[in-house]
């Protein structure tokens, strides 16, 4: 399975059932994990390997956000983590009740590649040139990302399914 979990997570993979396509030749992340989606599809591009579809679920999508707002989310994270996290994961399944997911131990690091990471239109082009299918899943209550943004950027590469009412775990209740 190639799938690539959000930050702090692990096998959540369960809540996209519908959504995602599990088979050797696709490539899937969700959120945080969408970066690590690119850079596998774009390895095993270079490698010859075959990939026929990358799905990238809720893509954290930071790159139209002010540096006060990124230094703002380090110093709460390095201030109390646990606290953070309770009030990310609580943000990400907002409006709808929280689902039950795993966590894994997580770094500044990985928040700080997260919130600083650019997605990159020309890798995307060679990815969509190579004729792998590109998808972009968005929720339209997602409180994490900039929605609008992400949508206008990854419509010049891929097809963007928009979920109106669903939040950033793509979920709708």
């Amino acid at each position: 399975m190639n799938f690539y979990s959000g930050f702090s997570l692990r096998n959540e993979q369960y809540l996209f059932e519908g959504i995602v396509t599990l088979n050797k030749y696709t490539i899937n992340g969700f959120s945080y994990g969408a970066i690590s989606a690119i850079k596998e599809t774009l390895l095993r591009l270079e490698n010859k390997e075959r990939v026929d579809r990358l799905q990238l679920l809720s893509p954290a999508f930071f790159q139209t956000k002010e540096k006060k707002f990124k230094r703002l989310q380090l110093m709460s994270y390095k201030k109390n983590k646990e606290l953070y996290m309770k009030q990310f994961i609580s943000s990400c399944f907002a409006p709808y009740n929280e689902k039950i997911v795993e966590h894994k131990e997580t770094s500044v690091e990985e928040l700080e590649e997260l919130l600083e990471y650019k997605y990159s239109l020309e890798d995307l082009k060679l990815i969509e040139e190579s004729g792998v299918v590109i998808e972009v899943y968005l929720g339209g209550r997602d409180s994490i990302i900039d929605v609008n943004a992400a949508r206008e950027f990854f419509l010049q590469v891929a097809t963007v399914t928009y979920i109106k009412d669903a939040n950033h775990f793509l979920q709708i209740q």
